[in-house]
């Protein structure tokens, strides 16, 4: 019995052992690597001998691209023993981040037959585009969409060197000469999944294939191909194509059911830039960090480096201040935009009063006759909430059922209600949500409304003896104004990592945008859905992200020779401020005006970002200036720039002073704060540029010399700017927005600046 107990209590402590394993990511000192091994990989492991049995199964991945060092299964104390190494810069935890869940390319400007490259039309730009690549990370790819067709696409650009790899359920043979690439990388996520260690198999086969849908509709939006009659179960029909339609995709497959992990992120980061992508677009992201700490961040300095262009979501944490993810200045980060395209949905209640809302819902609708309305009907206290299992089907059953949006998912609630017996669904805005208007693909009848709109019918429901509501639908409707709007749920500044650089940099379209999907899944996402399409309707700064990164492929084309800050530039400097009824961005979370903290530069306007005049260009050794001007020690420098000879004998006096293509100024103690920028002429010879300045009343603004001329193509020149707070400006001031703007008669090259007293 003595020896049974004992062995009990020796397999209880092996479990905790097991149990308590974890991914950590591990910084190597790469100069260090001993002759005696003839790579870092066999360094490596052997670096991990001492602390484990079975180092081969601890090495999870080898990094030597984006990352000097490896990603490894350890407990608490390995990590601690590894991190005393005299070669070990960093010991850090593996960080889980998550997605930022086809009239695009027309309302872009992308469909005009001439004019869009100065001297050049759009089939010429479509053929410069074949030798362009973008990579994808996400969620994987649904090969057989009708978006990654390759008919009429050439050979394969011969500097790939990428591949498809052999899956249960993907068969190399699925790609072709558009979608050239397709892996995934699961190790971190298999090590979470497993409980700590322990290798059960997960819910998904490690494959390409896309279960989610989020990656085949992120892919297909930077680049799929022209596809006719295209719609979401009759919904925005049309043609359906990317920003880059000739350009080829790879697909990176780094997150899966619990999320995507640092480790696979990295991993996936490292395959593409070795693969040798162009263009590489995350729509995922986590909380702000400081760079050394950041995944994404550490990965896209190597890329910005070898010449990669990458676009990152800026996160759906709208309208709250300081929520922005990505934040990494060579790293474009984007927000989320509406279009002129619209899905009207109405409320009719009894009082005879109709309420516009939106809805992408296809099924049969409710006809002309009014049910029975209810609102915070159920068992308890989040029915107001719909939450599951908390309506009462005894109270809801033949109504139609209020529920606030929020806690849960939007398409959610639908399912509850219906589960519950109600046959229509108001979803309701709150104080969070504002205004903003979000189509969803529901299982059930129903309309989404704003907060004022929802306030409205919940006081009717809540005062009305016998409250009673229809809803009606209104398909598709075009050239909505105002237009664009910036989405309530797209992250806002001010940027919390590093407070002179501001961001985000742009907005995109990223609200009920068509695009590709995958077949394994319904539209709403939800395991009950059982419908089938090919296209679906999202929104988020997910999807504003890859219009981006599918732009840039373009100038990419266009511009080979332009480096991925001068392709940010061109796209920050030409945005516009301006919407289709001329008037200022406004925001959708109250209707106020917008302003740099959420649209950054303005809305894209590829356009004029093909031809800028004047570019703000970065070179490698200015980011490790900067880099050295954040207080950062020489070894956190060394984990993102991964050189070994770096002393940070440079820095600036301030990181603002980053020839960053717009400003931000913190006064905090200080009256003055100057900032020297130098333009680069990719426009005509001889060019002259004047300057103009807008700011607030509270701020002076000078700009020396106040004319640049530009006697031949690539020339560089340098102005200073000189802001002066003014006497007396309280340091509780409120964020004052300004501009500076080089123009001629050709171009108008326009900084944002925004004006802080104190951090927030």
């Amino acid at each position: 019995m003595a020896a049974m107990a004992s062995s009990t209590f020796f397999f209880f402590l092996l479990c905790l052992t097991v149990t308590a394993k974890k991914t950590y990511i591990v910084h190597m000192k790469h100069q260090d690597k001993p002759p005696s091994f003839e790579t870092h990989n066999d360094w490596y492991s052997s670096s991990l001998q001492s602390l484990t049995a079975t180092p081969a199964e601890s090495l999870l991945y080898s990094y030597n691209a984006a990352f000097n060092g490896f990603a490894a299964s350890l407990d608490p104390e390995q990590a601690e023993a590894l991190s005393k190494s005299d070669s070990v810069l960093g010991v850090y935890e593996d960080t889980v981040y998550n997605l930022h869940t086809t009239r695009t390319p027309q309302f872009l400007g992308l469909d005009a037959e001439s004019g869009l490259w100065a001297g050049h039309n759009t089939q010429q730009l479509e053929q410069a585009s074949r030798d362009v690549i973008i990579g994808v990370l996400d969620t994987g790819v649904w090969p057989e969409s009708k978006s990654f067709d390759d008919s009429g696409m050439p050979e394969v650009p011969a500097k790939w060197r990428g591949e498809c790899e052999s899956a249960p359920d993907f068969n190399p043979k699925f790609c072709n000469r558009k979608l050239i690439g397709a892996r995934s990388f699961s190790k971190g996520y298999r090590m979470a999944s497993g409980g700590g260690g322990i290798y059960k198999k997960p819910g998904e086969i490690q494959s390409p294939r896309d279960k989610d849908g989020h990656g085949t509709h992120t892919a297909s939006t930077a680049a799929g191909s022209h596809v006719a009659n295209a719609s979401l179960l009759g919904y925005a029909s049309g043609t359906a194509r990317g920003m880059a339609t000739h350009a080829r995709v790879a697909a990176y497959k780094v997150c899966w059911e619990t999320g995507c992990f640092g480790s696979d992120i990295l991993a996936g980061m490292e395959r593409a830039i070795e693969d040798g992508v162009d263009v590489l677009s995350l729509s995922l992201g986590g909380g702000s960090a400081p760079y050394f700490r950041d995944t994404i961040a550490i990965g896209a300095f190597t890329a910005m480096e070898k010449g990669i262009f990458v676009s990152c979501s800026a996160g759906n944490s709208g309208p709250t201040k300081a929520t922005l993810a990505n934040v990494a200045p060579w790293i474009m980060t984007v927000g989320a935009g509406t279009l002129d395209r619209d899905f009207p949905a109405y409320a009719v209640l009894g009082n005879k009063i109709r309420y516009n809302g939106v809805s992408l819902y296809s099924g049969r609708g409710m006809g002309k006759n009014s049910v029975g309305l209810v609102y915070s009907k159920g068992n308890s206290s989040g029915s107001n909430l719909c939450l599951t299992g908390s309506l009462d089907p005894a109270l809801v059953r033949g109504k139609v059922v209020i529920c606030d949006r929020g806690t849960t998912a939007r398409v959610e609630k639908g399912a509850v209600v219906r589960d519950a017996g109600g046959v229509g669904m108001i979803l309701a805005n709150t104080e969070a949500s504002g205004e903003e208007l979000v189509a969803d693909s529901h299982l059930l009848p129903a309309v989404a409304v704003g907060r004022k709109v929802g306030d409205l019918i919940r006081e009717y429901a809540r005062s009305e003896p016998n409250p009673t509501a229809a809803l009606v639908f209104g398909g598709t409707v075009l050239d909505i104004k105002p237009s664009p709007v910036v989405a309530a749920f797209s992250s806002r500044g001010p940027n919390m990592v590093t407070p002179q650089i501001l961001k985000p940099d742009v907005i995109g379209p990223g609200v009920n945008i068509l695009a590709a999907w995958s077949e394994a899944i319904g539209p709403t996402g939800l395991a009950k859905d059982s419908r089938k399409t090919m296209f679906n309707i999202m929104s988020g700064t997910s999807m504003s992200c890859p219009h981006i990164s599918g732009l840039a492929a373009l100038i990419k084309a266009a511009h080979p020779e332009w480096s991925p800050s001068a392709i940010k530039s061109a796209l920050m400097t030409t945005a516009y401020t301006q919407d289709n009824t001329n008037s200022t961005l406004r925001d959708a979370a109250d209707g106020s005006l917008s302003n740099p903290w959420a649209h950054g530069a303005g809305h894209v306007d590829p356009q004029k970002a093909l031809s800028p005049g004047l570019v703000y260009d970065i070179s490698t050794e200015e980011y490790i200036t900067f880099l050295c001007s954040l207080g950062y020690t020489v070894d956190h420098v060394k984990t993102i720039v991964k050189r070994p000879n770096i002393t940070c004998s440079t820095k600036f006096k301030d990181p603002g002073e980053l020839n960053y293509p717009s400003f931000s100024v913190l006064f905090g103690g200080k009256r003055v704060v100057r900032y020297t920028r130098e333009l680069t002429n990719v426009g005509p010879a001889r060019s002259i540029y004047k300057v103009t300045v807008n700011g607030p009343s509270t701020v002076g603004i000078s700009v020396r010399p106040k004319t640049l001329i530009f006697r031949s193509v690539g020339e560089k020149k340098r102005y200073t700017v000189t802001f002066v707070a003014k006497r007396g400006t309280s340091p509780m001031a409120k964020p004052e927005f300004g501009s500076i703007v080089w123009g001629n008669a050709q171009n108008q090259v326009k900084s944002p600046v925004s004006f802080s007293w104190s951090l927030m």
